[in-house]
């Protein structure tokens, strides 16, 4: 029975219910503490963190910059040709025949004027004889036609014949006059074609086709019957792209290279300079000439040609990664004296594939940002950090 006289809050005589309120009492205050304890560091660790943000968005954010330098306004390109003779022709006949004979083959030299063939042509022997023939006969005529005026030019003065067949006989040899004149040019003609059957060289050279053997019917412009080239002075022509056109001139000099010739760049120089670009091809034509005394290049000889280019245009180089391409204008990020980004709009030049040519937008004593960041901002304030190997290259060619 419970005894009214106790206070509920007496511990119990009984000393198992003791030993369990005890145990009951030292869970609850160990998992109290447990609990405050990671209370404890959940707080701890979301200060630390938050201390630590605060931190890194105080310190500035570091980059690596880099110098433009001075582009090289003389440089070279090299251009494919192909030699060929000073002068260069193909004979053909202007008289129609036969090959009689032929003096010279492929790879003799010659001199202007010197007998190369021979056609013949017997038919045209002929006419040119009818034709001396027929002006042997009006030359008789003018000669008659001219004495008889003469006899009636004095009877005239005497009074002895009219007038009209005194103007009879001026105009008989008038006629006659022209007649022989007309008989000369057509002599003249024959001869001057039979001397076409004497195929001669137009100049010194060097042959380089015979297309002809003895017993071969020639006409007129037909068939091709030597080849001749000019082999002590030679030429090329070259077409220069577009980009180059305007840094050549006349007079200067080039290299030449050939292939059988290793290590060893002949001199030449332009000769000529078109005053146009090709609109096709967006090149310029120019003619070199390469003297060749001792011959020892051929005509047709592939070369490459070398040009040293003078660019009116001083542009600075820049590391292809510090330009930012956008949809608005090329960019690049560069660093003030204070240390805080500026972007600058900067025109391009020429894509050199490491590096690009700037036009303008730079100055050649700013500091530019290598592989800029898409986060960094405009004024955000940064820690430079030139890169060694610039850094050692700018000394060196500083001289420190």
């Amino acid at each position: 029975m419970n005894d009214p006289q106790i206070h509920p809050l007496a511990v119990s005589a009984n000393p198992h219910h003791t030993l369990r309120y005890v145990r009951r009492i030292g869970t609850v205050g160990l998992a109290l503490l447990l609990v405050g304890g990671g209370l404890r560091l959940a707080f701890n660790f979301q200060e630390a963190q938050a201390l630590q943000e605060r931190t890194e968005s105080s310190l500035p954010y570091t980059v690596s910059i880099v110098h433009a330098k001075a582009g090289q306004l003389k440089r070279s390109v090299e251009l494919p040709a192909t030699l060929r003779g000073g002068s260069e022709t193909t004979i053909y006949a202007r008289s129609a025949g036969y090959v009689s004979a032929w003096y010279k083959t492929i790879g003799e030299s010659v001199k202007k004027g010197e007998l190369l063939a021979r056609i013949d042509a017997p038919e045209q022997e002929q006419e040119l004889a009818q034709a001396r023939a027929a002006r042997e006969q009006i030359k008789v005529r003018l000669s008659q036609a001219r004495q008889t005026f003469e006899r009636w030019d004095g009877l005239r003065a005497i009074d002895g014949v009219s007038q009209q067949d005194f103007e009879d006989k001026r105009s008989a040899r008038d006629q006659a006059a022209a007649d022989f004149l007309a008989a000369d040019a057509n002599v003249k003609r024959l001869e001057q074609l039979e001397g076409f059957r004497r195929i001669v060289a137009p100049f010194d050279g060097i042959i380089t086709r015979r297309s002809i053997e003895v017993g071969n019917l020639i006409s007129a412009g037909g068939k091709e019957l030597f080849a001749i080239a000019q082999n002590d002075t030679l030429r090329l022509s070259l077409w220069v792209p577009q980009v180059y056109a305007g840094e050549v001139r006349e007079g200067q000099e080039v290299s030449i290279k050939v292939n059988e010739l290793p290590g060893q760049k002949i001199a030449a120089r332009i000769e000529h300079i078109a005053g146009a670009l090709d609109p096709v091809t967006r090149s310029r034509q120019i003619d070199v000439v390469l003297p060749n005394p001792e011959r020892k290049l051929l005509p047709g000889t592939f070369v490459e040609v070398g040009i040293n280019l003078q660019s009116g245009v001083k542009a600075l180089v820049v590391p292809a990664n510090t330009v930012i391409i956008s949809q608005e204008a090329p960019r690049i990020a560069t660093v003030d004296g204070e240390n805080r980004l500026l972007f600058k709009k900067v025109k391009l030049g020429r894509d050199l594939g490491r590096e690009i040519e700037i036009l303008d937008g730079i100055a050649a004593e700013d500091a530019l940002v290598a592989n800029p960041s898409s986060s960094l901002l405009e004024g955000a304030k940064v820690t430079p950090r030139e890169l060694a190997s610039l850094a050692v290259a700018r000394k060196a060619a500083n001289g420190l």
